[in-house]
């Protein structure tokens, strides 16, 4: 236990800020910050560098585009322009038609406020997976990371690890559930070593880097 503390706090100074603070989201249980986590979400969930998603996610919330009204009113145009700004050449086009009829399914059916959709699936993981499916360019991937983004401002989802991050904890050592993991932290921070155990997965070199410096501790 205790080389697993080390471990997770050298995860925690080193990698353990979330992907919604690193796209500049000020998370809460209110509707604009859940709705730009799950634009995050969307972009994060197509085949492209995490980085390259969060620099698009801020550039989409620096044009303004950060509530579904927001969103559904730029046109298709200026969504291409935003997520080309940050580097998200490959699936632009593609994003920018996903990203305006899920602000307009976000509208339509949650009254812009997925607070809404958290209430219909009565907070339980499942319902909520499904429920955030039906949104494009969210797949169950997608879904696993806005649930492990939303674990921060929805505490009942703690302690929520998707397969990626138990994939990381693997990799540097650490217990490969999420209520063993959770036994290493304090609540809140359960998001944070969420990400950071991500970052491991998808970084051998990194966590290569983790288990060095919890050795020399």
């Amino acid at each position: 236990m205790g080389d697993e503390r080390k471990t997770t706090r050298v995860l925690l100074d080193r990698s353990g800020r979330t992907y919604a603070e690193e796209a500049g989201i000020p998370l809460a249980d209110r509707p604009a910050p859940l709705y730009q986590l799950l634009v995050l979400a969307t972009l994060l969930s197509t085949r492209i560098r995490a980085s390259v998603a969060v620099a698009a996610a801020r550039e989409l919330f620096a044009a303004g585009y950060r509530t579904p009204q927001a969103m559904e009113r730029a046109s298709w145009q200026q969504r291409v322009d935003a997520l080309g700004r940050g580097h998200y050449r490959r699936y632009d086009e593609r994003t920018a038609t996903m990203l305006g009829n899920g602000a307009q399914l976000c509208l339509d059916r949650w009254r812009g406020d997925l607070r809404r959709l958290r209430g219909e699936a009565n907070g339980e993981p499942a319902a909520l997976r499904r429920l955030l499916t039906e949104f494009p360019g969210i797949g169950p991937t997608g879904a696993d990371i806005f649930l492990r983004e939303a674990q921060a401002v929805w505490g009942d989802l703690r302690p929520f690890a998707d397969r990626r991050a138990l994939a990381g904890a693997k990799r540097v050592g650490l217990p490969t559930s999420a209520e063993k993991l959770a036994g290493l932290v304090r609540g809140p921070d359960f998001g944070r070593l969420a990400s950071a155990l991500v970052r491991v997965a998808l970084d051998k070199d990194s966590a290569d880097e983790v288990n060095r410096a919890a050795r020399a501790r």
